[in-house]
């Protein structure tokens, strides 16, 4: 066999990219599991996340996670950078509201207007930060347990994974569509009946901070339920059988029915009927998106057993909702 330029539990000091050339007897075996043997830091959902995003490259291509290897071949891979990982992220008093707890997982209510990940403009104030803060061991895991997110406006349900092991088990549950997860949301214009959107989403061919329904986009599939009409609004409720960014917000908006408040999808403001000058000064006034991550269900990582967990929407969208009632009446 051909030397391997990188041994197994790689020297993350080394210089980037790595080109390193598969063992020959691991032929057969999924790429994702023989860069996880090499880079022994780091989880195979982390792997899969620098497979997604281009980060490998194998004879010249750029491979899917399954891909098997025929063993000899040469791959090149380029892990971010530290300053874009986890080790960058500083643990902050930020305030948490904890709605479960036990030595596998959390599961937060966030706030609307509360970054999730660190960023440009928010390196300390985010859950990310919080978590650290009150939660050391998270440190330990990767993106701190991070497995899936809300959109900084988006209120709701997340769930942290609290051990690496915790963190694949619930990372394939989202991959295989086994998380439940339900979204209040308020969306201009009348409803009559439940259905689904079933179209792909991708970066708008213009506008690269906006996601679009695009023909090469990623397939996206949303179904929603009609919960109460009222005179040019509807309330409903969205469950995700894909998690695309922006999926909801982008679906409603396909349809013609985009989510009330919303900066980037919403278009020209329509005003619900009936309000008072109280009640349009509110809903003009309402600067996010009416969408709240109101229940979830998953699998516990360890016992299996099947869990659900709901939260009522803060303060804003409930008086949102209270104003569209009285609306009504």
């Amino acid at each position: 066999m051909e030397k391997v330029d990188v041994p197994e539990n790689l020297d993350e000091t080394a210089p980037s990219p790595h080109r390193i050339q598969l063992p020959r007897e691991w032929r057969g075996e999924r790429l994702d599991r023989a860069l996880t043997r090499l880079f022994g830091g780091h989880s195979r959902a982390e792997i899969q996340e620098w497979l997604a995003a281009g980060r490998v490259v194998l004879e010249g291509r750029r491979p899917a996670a399954k891909t098997r290897v025929a063993g000899g071949e040469w791959v090149v891979v380029d892990p971010p950078a530290a300053e874009d990982r986890d080790e960058a992220w500083v643990a902050r008093p930020v305030p948490l509201d904890v709605v479960h707890a036990d030595e596998h997982l959390i599961v937060l209510a966030k706030d609307p207007g509360r970054v999730v990940h660190p960023a440009a403009g928010h390196m300390e104030d985010t859950l990310v930060n919080g978590l650290l803060y009150r939660f050391p061991e998270l440190a330990g895991v990767e993106r701190a347990g991070i497995v899936h997110r809300l959109d900084r406006d988006t209120s709701g349900l997340l769930v942290v994974a609290r051990t690496p092991h915790a963190r694949e088990r619930l990372v394939a549950q989202f991959k295989e569509h086994a998380v439940d997860r339900r979204y209040l949301a308020v969306v201009q214009g009348e409803i009559t009946s439940g259905g689904h959107v079933e179209a792909p989403i991708g970066r708008h061919p213009r506008h690269r901070t906006k996601f679009a329904v695009v023909e090469a986009g990623k397939h996206a599939l949303t179904h929603y339920r009609v919960e109460r009409r009222y005179a040019g609004a509807t309330r409903i409720e969205a469950r995700l059988e894909t998690g695309r960014t922006h999926q909801v917000r982008v679906h409603m908006a396909h349809i013609g029915h985009p989510v009330l408040g919303d900066p980037l999808y919403g278009g020209k403001r329509r005003f619900p009927g009936g309000l008072d000058e109280a009640g349009r000064a509110f809903v003009g006034g309402f600067s996010r998106q009416a969408l709240h991550a109101g229940r979830l269900t998953l699998s516990h990582p360890v016992t299996g057993q099947q869990l659900t967990w709901e939260q009522p929407p803060p303060a804003d969208m409930a008086r949102l909702l209270a104003i569209l009632e009285d609306s009504a009446t």
